[in-house]
C-alpha cells in the first residue's frame, strides 16, 4: 500500500514566503511571491507582487480579490493563464485610470501600485 500524500494545508499571508510558487485559475504555474502586501495600519492582506515567469517574464501586481487560496505550497489565483501578463505592473507613478474631476486623489488601486513599487525598490 502506497503512503498517503498529505494535501497542501491552507495558509496565511502571514506565513508567506519569497519564492512560493504561484498559480493561475487554470492550474499552470505562472510565477512566484516576489513581495506580501498588506496594509500596516489595518494588518488587512493587500494583494501579492509576483515574479512572472511566462513571455519576457517580469513584476505583477496581484490585487487580494484576486488571490484565490493560499496554500503552504502554492498561491491560487482566480485569474486564468490567459489574463496574467494583462495584471498590472508595480510603478513609481502608477498611470491614472480614470479621473471625475478630482486629479489630486489616487485610487486605491494606484495607491497599491505605488507601495508595491516602494517596496520592490527598497524605498518602503
Amino acid at each position: 500500500m502506497l503512503p498517503r500524500v498529505a494535501a497542501p494545508e491552507p495558509a496565511s499571508y502571514l506565513t508567506l514566503e519569497e519564492g512560493t510558487d504561484v498559480v493561475s485559475a487554470d492550474g499552470d504555474r505562472v510565477g512566484v511571491v516576489e513581495h506580501v502586501l498588506r496594509d500596516e495600519e489595518t494588518d488587512i492582506f493587500d494583494g501579492l507582487v509576483i515574479d512572472v515567469k511566462l513571455g519576457p517574464g517580469g513584476l505583477r501586481f496581484v490585487d487580494a480579490p484576486d488571490v484565490g487560496e493560499i496554500l503552504d505550497d502554492r498561491v491560487v489565483l482566480t485569474v486564468p493563464t490567459a489574463e496574467i501578463e494583462e495584471l498590472p505592473k508595480p510603478t513609481p507613478n502608477p498611470a491614472v485610470m480614470e479621473h471625475h474631476g478630482v486629479e489630486d486623489v489616487e485610487d486605491p488601486l494606484e495607491h497599491k501600485l505605488r507601495r508595491a513599487w516602494e517596496i520592490i525598490s527598497g524605498r518602503g
